[in-house]
């Protein structure tokens, strides 16, 4: 790369900043120096095909034939333009560049004018025509040099001395020209930087640890993969593996892929496909979990970072339909998390694309909050995904990154890397990677970023999951203090119900009175008033066993003349209402077993590695001799409690130490009100 040929050009494009000032809110200014930059480039592109374009244009005229596929062939490139205009031309007319200029971007393919439209372009033509800043704009982007090759007088592209073309302008610095105008935007802009924009060091972090196990195989001659990001934003992501794999192997081929439901993010990210010759198709624009533009596709790699803690509600239908219909064969088999955060989609969608391990597997990173961590209890939708990872040995690593890395939000957040290749020394292990440690402060803070991981943190981090794996592989290999490897099932536990039996004694109070009188499930079977009044000749008096207690109600009722219900749900309801709970009381049966009181039920997560019931007789019956497992409401459930792992007490100070803190505290305090009373 040349840096200071992508500097100059970077630099040229952002220079109409000072025309856009005062007509334009500063954080807007990337939302007509984007578009400019991708129509200049577009043109200088194809520039060496244009009169062959034009050519081809005269010869179809009046035939009745899609002339598409003939366009692009003699453009040689998968966009065109039939127009004669140029920018250089445009500029030169001051009263007639909006509509020439509207007409010039009218000449383009459908697959360049629908990335125009997604700018909302035309919108800012007639906004820049109206402040009269229109032609200056448009000349300032006719003097940038974005051509990829030099060419001659004759319109010919100029060769070297071995039949090279003289490249001005390749494709991979148009790149970096381009990141760098997005990342210049994104600044500018809280907005899109917080929904729509990584930070670069956070992408390279993830990369790294995403394609630093393959950097042997990606520097095999012939290496060919396929990256997706399913929410790739402005595309940072996919630039970065691209440019990580082509760092290992110039000759790789890397095809890039994704979907993005932000139009401008969209526009931005095709764009920058298009202007690098990547085929800017492979970026679809929707809502990847309605409407996948990728269906039935698996990729190489996978990465993304998806919008933290966003609800699904808008998908609800397409979602649940799809769970429901086509369970495990679908995207969403395995669970669906809260309405309130779709996250956990975003992995099943990434995971149901993996290729089989047969066809070389796949690898998967992805940045997250804390709440898939360990969101939802046993058996809940996000504590069934989890399983569904673990069970199927996906998981490889969690890492902890920094809080305060992002624009938007202050919150720690945890890469996750999954794959379904691991090799055989790292089947059943996880490895947890705190990188909270890692970084250095802003020297001004964008947003709500006040940190940044610096290229020495990177480093450190990338040889640290190096070791990592080596830990996993072998239990002999050092273990750093911010490493640990856990077993799978580690992750796992039953949810088991504790039940204690409910003990009641009986009596009549003027409270019991009172809970016959108003029982619903008595006056089903009498009048709960005359009942009351039946009783009151009981009123003080108790009883421990409810055989006693039901003989004395019954010949109460008698004696007032109400008569007894031999119905079961009467007695039920009886018992109820002038029982009362006592932990002396008498044990209350149900079918011959002890009938268990919902307000002493308890539960516990027992580790996976462990037997209920022998957990039950040592952690739990020597304080409560009487309690029992309910099994049949036992629940699997998987949670990655990664901050408890990590947890380091630190003991109180000696009371000792305190009282001396105190002692000279004390005396600070008299010593400045004494110079205060002076």
């Amino acid at each position: 790369m040349n840096h200071s040929k992508v500097a100059e050009l970077v630099n040229h494009a952002w220079s109409v900043a000072d025309l856009l000032r005062g007509d334009y809110k500063q954080s807007d200014y990337g939302k007509v120096i984007l578009p400019f930059t991708v129509l200049r480039r577009l043109e200088c592109v194809l520039e060496p095909t244009r009169d062959k374009v034009l050519a081809t244009v005269k010869q179809l005229a009046g035939q009745d034939i899609d002339v598409d596929a003939f366009l692009r062939r003699a453009s040689g490139h998968s966009f065109y333009n039939t127009s004669a205009y140029t920018l250089k031309a445009i500029a030169g007319d001051a009263d007639q560049t909006a509509r020439h200029l509207l007409s010039y971007i009218g000449a383009f393919s459908p697959n360049a004018q629908e990335v125009m439209e997604k700018y909302e372009f035309a919108q800012h033509i007639k906004r820049l025509d109206g402040a009269n800043l229109l032609y200056k704009v448009v000349g300032r982007f006719a003097d940038l040099d974005l051509r990829p090759v030099r060419l001659d007088a004759d319109g010919k592209v100029e060769r070297d001395a071995e039949g090279n073309p003289i490249v001005i302008v390749s494709n991979h610095d148009m790149g970096y020209v381009f990141e760098d105008l997005i990342r210049r935007f994104a600044e500018q802009s809280n907005e899109i930087a917080g929904e729509h924009f990584t930070p670069r060091e956070v992408i390279e972090l993830m990369v790294n640890m995403l394609l630093a196990p393959d950097d042997d195989l990606l520097a095999v001659p012939g290496a060919s993969r396929q990256v997706l990001d399913p929410v790739c934003g402005t595309g940072g992501m996919l630039s970065a593996a691209e440019e990580h794999i082509r760092s290992l192997n110039p000759d790789a081929s890397v095809q890039l892929f994704g979907q993005e439901l932000n139009p401008e993010s969209w526009a931005i990210c095709r764009s920058d496909l298009m202007i690098k010759g990547q085929n800017a198709e492979n970026i679809k624009f929707g809502n990847s979990f309605s409407d996948d533009g990728h269906r039935g596709a698996t990729f190489d790699y996978m990465l993304a970072n998806p919008p933290f803690g966003v609800d699904w509600k808008k998908v609800k239908q397409e979602v649940e339909e799809e769970h429901e219909r086509l369970g495990e064969s679908g995207r969403f088999g395995a669970g669906l998390p809260r309405i309130n955060d779709g996250s956990l989609l975003f992995l099943q969608h990434m995971i149901s694309k993996m290729k089989p391990v047969e066809k070389g597997g796949s690898r998967v990173a992805i940045v997250f909050n804390g709440s898939p961590l360990f969101t939802g209890a046993a058996d809940s939708g996000e504590s069934r995904i989890r399983r569904w990872i673990l069970e199927n040995d996906w998981l490889e690593a969690i890492v902890a990154l920094p809080d305060q890395l992002f624009y938007n939000t202050g919150i720690s957040t945890y890469l996750w890397i999954l794959t379904n290749r691991k090799d055989a020394d790292h089947q059943g292990k996880v490895i947890l990677l705190d990188a909270r440690d890692y970084w250095t402060t802003m020297r001004k803070s964008l947003g709500d970023k006040r940190k940044y991981i610096s290229k020495a943190h990177i480093a450190e981090l990338t040889h640290l999951y190096g070791e990592a794996l080596q830990v996993a592989a072998d239990p002999e290999h050092p273990l750093h203090a911010k490493v640990k490897v856990f077993k799978n099932t580690d992750f796992g536990y039953r949810r088991i119900t504790v039940e204690r039996p409910l003990k009641l004694r009986f009596e009549i109070t003027d409270a019991t009175l009172t809970a016959v009188s108003e029982s619903k499930a008595l006056a089903k079977h009498v009048k709960p008033d005359v009942m009351a009044d039946a009783l009151k000749p009981l009123l003080g008096q108790s009883w421990d066993k409810k055989a006693d207690a039901f003989d004395a109600v019954r010949k109460a009722m008698a004696e007032a003349g109400v008569m007894w219900p031999s119905a079961q749900p009467f007695r039920a309801a009886l018992r109820d209402a002038i029982g009362v709970r006592d932990l002396e009381g008498e044990v209350q049966l149900k079918k011959g077993e002890p009938e268990p009181d919902p307000e002493l039920r308890d539960h516990e997560n027992v580790p996976l590695d462990q037997d209920v019931d022998e957990y039950l007789r040592r952690e739990v019956l020597p304080h409560i001799p009487d309690a029992w497992i309910d099994h049949t409401k036992t629940k699997i459930g998987y949670e990655i409690p990664f901050a408890r792992h990590f947890y380091v007490c630190n003991p109180p100070s000696p009371l000792a130490a305190i009282d001396a803190e105190l002692r000279a505290l004390e005396t600070e305090m008299q010593s400045l009100l004494g110079e205060v009373t002076r």
